[in-house]
């Protein structure tokens, strides 16, 4: 295997719920505008940089019952985050103006992390159906001998009820 692989495998994978996942990418794109603004004044460029990861992330985190919620939360998590960078001043109405011209000249970044969780919530939905598809057509079904073929009980017509083997 390449070592790209192997050590994605070693990274931890925790399985959050939609609601977690929301809240785990709100507080860490939070902590990083805070660090943003402290440690570079509150540079856009980074804080967008800074998105992207913790949309695949989040993405790669949430459970599977859950995936739809990753590219929802993301952007949440994206305007949480750009509060801190956002300057204002004037009190909640100046800050609030500038928290949405902050998002606006920042669309690309909010978009670009948006796909990111999109496309893995699809790619892991996508073969997570492929999975169950695959174990439903390698399972006996219920009622069946092992080894037996779909239509063994139905007489080979479609559609008709199965009949359960006489004991």
């Amino acid at each position: 295997m390449p070592p790209v692989v192997l050590a994605l495998r070693r990274l931890p994978s925790p399985r959050l719920t939609g609601l977690g996942a929301g809240l785990f990418a709100s507080a860490v794109m939070l902590t990083l505008g805070f660090l943003d603004r402290l440690l570079l004044d509150g540079s856009p460029v980074v804080y967008g940089l800074l998105f992207l990861p913790v949309s695949a992330l989040t993405a790669l985190w949430v459970r599977t019952a859950d995936l739809v919620t990753a590219p929802i939360g993301v952007p949440i998590a994206f305007a949480v985050g750009v509060v801190p960078i956002a300057g204002g001043s004037g009190g909640l109405g100046g800050q609030a103006m500038a928290v949405v011209t902050a998002l606006a000249v920042h669309a690309g970044w909010l978009y670009g992390g948006t796909l990111v969780a999109g496309v893995i919530a699809s790619v892991r939905k996508v073969r997570e159906m492929g999975r169950r598809q695959h174990a439903r057509a390698s399972a006996p079904a219920a009622g069946e001998a092992p080894g037996a073929g779909a239509a063994a009980g139905t007489g080979g017509r479609a559609g008709s009820p199965r009949r359960r083997p006489v004991a």
